[in-house]
């Protein structure tokens, strides 16, 4: 076992608290941004249209591993989302008995619209934070992401935005 270094639980703690206030934030903004769509989608199912957007055409039991569900609530949420107009699932023609499936025009239209709001509601709370603190925001949401195992190109990047 390490040594107890003092203050080091304090600091551990004002981190956590921060991350939390931190991801509040992000929280809402990712709501916000949903706002033009939320009769139309839920939360759930947009990170499913994102994951689509940045694998491409994608067969639903890797969806399903993707999102960390089940087969059958990966295939409702895709059913949902192609009753919508916003995704096709089709049965792959090398295997019938797996399911495909892809955004359809619309589909990626919303999210493309949806991660342009995103974009610009961080960046309007990231510009009004000083250039120094800003370097330091990128160098240490770099260590977080890398410590959770998010690499940088893990994220999907629609019309070459990661997902924020």
């Amino acid at each position: 076992m390490g040594t107890h270094v003092a203050g080091q639980d304090d600091d551990l703690s004002a981190v956590v608290t921060a991350v939390l206030s931190g991801s509040r934030l992000l929280v809402a903004v990712a709501a916000r941004s949903l706002g033009a769509v939320e009769d139309r989608i839920t939360l759930p199912q947009f990170r499913m249209m994102v994951l689509l957007a940045g694998h491409g055409e994608t067969k639903l039991v890797t969806m399903a591993e993707l999102l960390g569900v089940n087969s059958s609530t990966a295939m409702r949420m895709a059913d949902r989302l192609a009753a919508a107009g916003l995704v096709v699932r089709e049965v792959n023609p090398q295997n019938r008995r797996e399911s495909l499936m892809r955004l359809t025009g619309e589909g990626r239209r919303i999210v493309d619209q949806v991660m342009e709001r995103r974009r610009a509601d961080i960046g309007a709370i990231v510009a009004r934070m000083p250039a120094e603190q800003r370097r330091a925001l990128v160098s240490a949401m770099n260590a977080f992401n890398a410590a959770g195992g998010e690499s940088p190109d893990a994220a999907p990047r629609p019309l070459g935005l990661q997902d924020v």
